[in-house]
């Protein structure tokens, strides 16, 4: 394997401002990432894709370089994941280093642990296109959920004859910890085409994302029972 890991860590944030490097717990966010990323991976081959100066002088204080700064246009609001990691890609390729497999690491999850990567990556080979960690989720949309009908009533969003959530079958969303994938396959198609996937299940709290001002103090509550 050859390995490329992308955290991507643009400046712009609608949920919470600057989150990527805002302290939690004495450190920046994006620190835990890097401290995952760096227990399993040469610095080498850990990517920091940002569009932010001060984010880039953080990272870098930690030893860590940032060999480009991500180009405007793929930092705004509208900006895609897939259209990133493209970038960081082809950026690693023209500096000769052609990685076969893409590993994303999302910075607000500040609760996967190394160990979390390297189970996930145990469960990838060629066989697959991609390996992505979930959480099994409390919105069973056999059981739960609901969606708008053209007529303005609530129906079930999978029809179904439960009765107790448990009967249900699993479901599982995606958690946005742990992305490992196919760089071939990624060139071909964005990750959400691929039909080759395996997940990697992980527990609610190590599953935390921060999105919102909520998120930010569940995680600043939590904390140390994890480190």
């Amino acid at each position: 394997m050859k390995p490329l890991v992308v955290i991507p860590a643009r400046a712009g944030s609608k949920g919470i401002l600057r989150k990527n490097i805002k302290m939690l717990g004495g450190k920046p966010l994006i620190q835990y990432t890097i401290e995952a990323a760096r227990n399993v991976f040469k610095d080498e081959v850990i990517c920091i894709s940002t569009d932010d100066l001060e984010i880039k002088s953080m990272v870098e204080s930690l030893g860590l370089a940032v060999p480009f700064l991500r180009p405007k246009h793929l930092a705004s609001d509208t900006a895609g994941t897939y259209d990133v990691l493209i970038h960081a890609i082809e950026s690693y390729e023209n500096q000769g280093y052609c990685a076969d497999t893409l590993i994303l690491l999302q910075a607000t999850s500040p609760f996967r642990k190394s160990q979390h990567i390297k189970e996930a990556l145990k469960l990838f080979d060629l066989g697959c296109e991609m390996v992505v960690s979930v959480k099994e989720t409390k919105s069973n949309p056999y059981y739960v959920l609901r969606e708008e009908n053209e007529e303005g009533w609530l129906i079930k969003s999978k029809e179904s004859k439960f009765i107790r959530r448990q009967d249900c079958p699993k479901v599982y969303e995606l958690n946005g910890a742990v992305y490992i994938m196919n760089i071939k396959e990624l060139k071909l198609r964005p990750p959400h085409e691929f039909t080759k996937v395996r997940k990697y299940e992980m527990d609610e709290m190590s599953s935390h994302d921060i999105d919102s001002e909520f998120d930010w103090v569940m995680a600043e509550n939590f904390k140390e029972k994890l480190f």
